[in-house]
């Protein structure tokens, strides 16, 4: 019997968040540097070469999912009335609504290595592109238009705010699920007020495309 896309993709979902998450314990319990990925491996009762599968180096498993395909499906199939921010904001509060407390507590636990760990600071900065791709198609494909320079330098300043108005994960206020959520969502608002992506019809035609 042949097992079927959707049940294999969902058993490397699994397998992934639970590398994740044995990875995060481990840098909780014993520190990022002295793990290895071996021990993260064992961890997760996986061979080294499967991690590798999953994440080319030990630094993505803590720099993955900053914006995740799943969060992207959430958004594209987001009401139709709602914009674009307002879309990305329903993501947002639903996947959080979800989250386990042991999965938020892990997630806070990632943003704190990225914050203290010199070389995941640097290697936030370089993953930053990945996500801003990722907005961008979600864009084109929920408007149905071309993911054009204009869709990417609209998901670049999207991706880029949240990062700089990144919430302060040492404050105890936003340890609480509830009160990070609403932190967040009032941010997509200010976000909303302020980025606006242009309807292709309104643009002047680029040079050369005058007769």
């Amino acid at each position: 019997m042949t097992t079927s896309p959707g049940l294999r993709e969902r058993k490397k979902a699994r397998t992934r968040a639970t590398i994740q998450r044995e990875a995060l314990r481990l840098f909780q319990r014993d520190g990022y540097a002295a793990t290895s990925v071996e021990a993260i491996a064992a961890a997760a009762e996986v061979s080294p070469s499967t991690f590798f599968r999953y994440f080319p180096t030990k630094e993505d498993v803590v720099l993955s999912d900053f914006v995740d395909e799943t969060t992207l499906e959430r958004f594209v199939e987001a009401p139709a009335e709602l914009s674009v921010l307002e879309a990305l904001t329903h993501a947002v509060r639903t996947g959080m609504a979800d989250l386990p407390v042991e999965d938020f507590a892990l997630e806070h636990l990632r943003n704190q290595l990225i914050r203290d760990v010199p070389e995941l600071r640097r290697g936030m900065l370089a993953e930053m592109t990945r996500p801003m791709e990722l907005l961008a198609e979600g864009i084109g494909r929920r408007l149905g238009r071309e993911v054009d320079d204009d869709v990417k330098m609209y998901a670049g300043a999207v991706i880029g705010a949240l990062s700089l108005l990144a919430p302060h994960y040492d404050d105890p206020v936003e340890q609480d699920p509830q009160a990070l959520i609403g932190e967040i969502l009032e941010r997509m608002k200010r976000l909303d007020r302020i980025l606006t992506l242009p309807d292709p019809e309104s643009l002047p035609p680029a040079r050369g495309d005058a007769g």
